[in-house]
């Protein structure tokens, strides 16, 4: 599940903090790092769970709407179409899902206004009442609903933002980019799977993992290199007033350009163009693009650049 794009952000953030904390410990630092995209990989299972956790609140309404003294012939016989969605109770008995929760102990239980709010979103949206009024019921129906719940209620929530910084400042930064794998792991689902339904793993393959480990290590421990093609490159500007940020950037940028022969040029300047128009200065993404342009082409130009 841990892509490159999220494996850049996270070194970028933890490089940034071994400097303002005046930490010389490397190793300690390579620990933080692939602690914190252990933590992006426990987002990615924890909003698996708000699926389920949302769909057993609307059960315990349904429970004790029945329970009433004096309930009405809609609250004794309810449409349990929602309650009773196929997706939703495959992944709550799902194998990989339950050894999260037993390891992590995690829940929603303790944000039980949070799941409210939302189930009382859903409640009042056309997606389900669409849903709760079609004939139709079949996996695919079931699964495409809690596709559309999900990019329509938590995707973009910032009430749930604010909540999951509350709860791990690891999970600032990941909603947006784990978000886009809890999407693509709803559509991958598929019914004959059972409790036995694949989630996406924490890392790819071995080489996302050596690469985070070498990505990081190059960029503190040639930073004296890296600084120097930087300071070379924006001559009218004094370093000391570039923004930190931005060096950082760039920084991790020429390791990833001098040491992964493999990875085209322009595909490592617009991911640290990008990053760096959503995380330094609002000029930010010009100059560091503007900046390490003018250093690969003087690598170039010095034979010192080579690419597969």
């Amino acid at each position: 599940m841990i892509n490159r794009v999220l494996i850049r952000l996270k070194i970028i953030q933890i490089v940034y903090a071994y400097y303002q904390n005046g930490s010389k410990n490397l190793d300690a630092s390579e620990k933080e790092l692939f602690f914190s995209l252990s933590k992006a990989y426990d987002l990615y299972n924890y909003l698996l769970l708000l699926i389920v956790a949302v769909t057993n609140y609307a059960q315990k309404r349904m429970d004790a709407a029945k329970s009433k003294l004096a309930p009405t012939p809609e609250e004794l016989a309810p449409n349990t179409k929602f309650v009773e969605n196929k997706f939703a109770a495959q992944l709550e008995v799902n194998k990989l899902l339950a050894d999260f929760v037993a390891n992590q102990k995690r829940s929603w239980s303790n944000d039980e206004d949070f799941v409210k709010g939302l189930y009382e979103q859903i409640l009042a949206s056309d997606i389900y009442k669409e849903y709760m009024a079609s004939p139709e019921s079949s996996y695919e129906d079931d699964r495409e609903l809690w596709r559309k719940l999900y990019k329509t209620f938590i995707y973009n929530n910032e009430d749930l933002d604010t909540l999951l910084e509350d709860q791990s400042l690891y999970w600032n930064d990941d909603k947006f980019i784990v978000d886009t794998f809890v999407l693509k792991t709803i559509k991958r689902f598929d019914e004959k799977n059972g409790a036995n339904q694949p989630l996406l793993p924490e890392f790819k393959d071995e080489e996302d993992q050596e690469f985070a480990r070498r990505l990081f290590r190059r960029t503190i421990l040639n930073s004296d290199y890296y600084r120097h093609l930087i300071s070379e490159n924006t001559r009218n500007w004094d370093l000391e007033r570039v923004a930190f940020m931005d060096v950082v950037i760039m920084q991790c940028a020429l390791a990833e350009i001098l040491s992964f022969p493999n990875i085209p040029v322009s595909v490592s300047l617009n991911e640290y163009v990008d990053i760096a128009k959503v995380y330094s200065t609002p000029k930010s993404g010009s100059f560091v693009n503007g900046t390490l342009d003018g250093i690969v082409n003087q690598l170039k130009k010095d034979g010192k650049l080579t690419k597969n």
